[in-house]
């Protein structure tokens, strides 16, 4: 189709994105447009066009879709969240096609796809938010996050899936930049102080732990900033510095200064008491991540005679709360400040048959090598817990599991087409995977977090 810029079409939404984009097609061509959903018909303008696809902007809308509904966010100008157009109900039918779907591509057909496991909370669910900074040029500042395949900060610093005292922290902090005149950070040159600001609120302890990241080592009046935030939110025990100096779309650096308070906060997840470090992995939907791993432990169903190997186990938290139900487990986690939180986790929950190791787990090899070494004897697992990153699990780490020959293979992750790719690769090492449940720790956005049970078969 020869389509260019300026073109000027109708078009019927048929479809829709996990980045909350509509599907449009004239004449076979793909069309994208922002904020709509299936069943809109609207009069588009051409803004982009590729080889592949185009991507057009809504100039009217002629009819609005059955599936649209009111009052899930108000911030108009914040296209982070897939799926707020619509119902919850939509939202997790949609959810529960994509996993099918990705299982399907990944030919598996034959694996079951549960319906999907709601969230007890679809609004103020988040227990962690991280948040760019922008400075306009009227000196205003812009606190929010970043538009969809840009590094254009948006206004949300009242997110609806954050906790109300996200919004009020924000508030203050914002008046605080205006008064010392802050600089914030270009990309571009490297220069300009604020980055981000990060927060952490324990759902149980109700305790927050706020981290600034700034390109620099100290801001302007923070004995003030410290008197400011502690006096006005009793619930922050920790605010930190967080160095991040380097050119780099990573958000956290690796160093940090401690202003005030503790550098972890506490919280409750699945029985068991945890400390969490700024830096360590923890399950931002504290309710719904209960649900997950209730199901996780029934899908590795101990019977206290087995050796659990847990990966990617952050603070232990999924380790810890089946430890007690097993013979030993063995934790391994890269980020060194996750793993001694572990410890101390393992320590004050009464778990005397725990141990943590630092390293990656797609080096599982070599750092089990190191923990046989130390404990004098192989280490054998019978079940493994795997929680990978979105890009889910290195080929040589499937392959080295397996070659551990565990009974049981429990597999969580928030990407259920990395999920459906691996469980097809354990497929060829003797795993065959179960029904997958899918639970929804993320209301409104386009992801979705499943867990699989992989068991080995026996050889006849």
């Amino acid at each position: 189709m020869n389509l260019k810029k300026k073109d000027v079409l109708r078009l019927r939404v048929e479809g829709m994105t996990d980045l909350g984009f509509g599907v449009a097609r004239q004449e076979g061509f793909v069309i994208f447009l922002s904020g709509c959903v299936p069943g809109d018909e609207v009069e588009g303008e051409i803004i982009k066009v590729t080889a592949s696809y185009a991507v057009a902007r809504v100039m009217t809308f002629l009819l609005r879709s059955p599936l649209r509904t009111e009052g899930r966010c108000e911030l108009s100008a914040c296209h982070s969240c897939a799926y707020k157009e619509i119902s919850y109900e939509e939202e997790l039918r949609r959810k529960w096609e994509g996993v099918r779907e990705d299982f399907r591509k990944a030919g598996l057909p034959e694996v079951e796809v549960l319906p999907p496991v709601g969230s007890p909370k679809v609004c103020g669910y988040r227990n962690k938010a991280q948040y760019p900074v922008a400075r306009l040029a009227d000196g205003c500042y812009r606190i929010g996050f970043y538009a969809p395949k840009s590094h254009r900060v948006t206004e949300a610093a009242a997110c609806p899936l954050a906790p109300a005292v996200f919004s009020e922290i924000l508030g203050e902090l914002r008046a605080f930049f205006a008064e010392k005149e802050l600089s914030v950070y270009d990309e571009e040159s490297g220069k300009g102080l604020l980055r981000h600001i990060y927060l952490r609120r324990g759902e149980v302890s109700g305790e927050i732990l706020l981290t600034l990241v700034v390109n620099g080592k100290r801001v302007d009046g923070e004995e003030e900033l410290v008197r400011r935030l502690t006096a006005r939110f009793p619930e922050i025990v920790g605010i930190l510095l967080n160095i991040n100096r380097e050119n780099t779309n990573v958000i956290l650096g690796k160093d940090y200064r401690l202003l005030w308070g503790k550098d972890y906060l506490t919280d409750t997840l699945a029985g068991v008491r945890l400390r969490l470090s700024a830096p360590a992995f923890y399950q931002v939907n504290h309710d719904a991540a209960e649900l997950l791993y209730r199901k996780a432990k029934e899908l590795a169903a101990p019977t206290g005679r087995e050796l659990l190997l847990d990966l990617f186990c952050g603070v232990g938290s999924i380790g810890l709360s089946m430890a007690r139900e097993v013979r030993e487990m063995i934790g391994v986690e890269i980020v060194p400040e996750a793993v001694e939180c572990a410890k101390i986790n393992a320590k004050e929950n009464g778990v005397e048959n725990a141990a943590f190791y630092v390293g990656d787990a797609a080096e599982t090899e070599s750092l089990l090598k190191n923990a046989e070494r130390e404990r004098g004897e192989a280490i054998l697992p019978d079940i493994v817990i795997l929680d990978p990153p979105r890009a889910g699990c290195d080929e040589r780490l499937i392959r080295f599991v397996a070659s551990l020959s565990p009974e049981k293979i429990v597999y969580i992750s928030c990407n259920p087409k990395t999920l459906a790719r691996d469980c097809a690769l354990f497929r060829t090492l003797g795993y065959t995977a179960g029904a997958a449940a899918p639970f929804d720790l993320f209301p409104a956005t386009g992801h979705v977090e499943s867990v699989v049970r992989l068991e080995r078969q026996i050889q006849q």
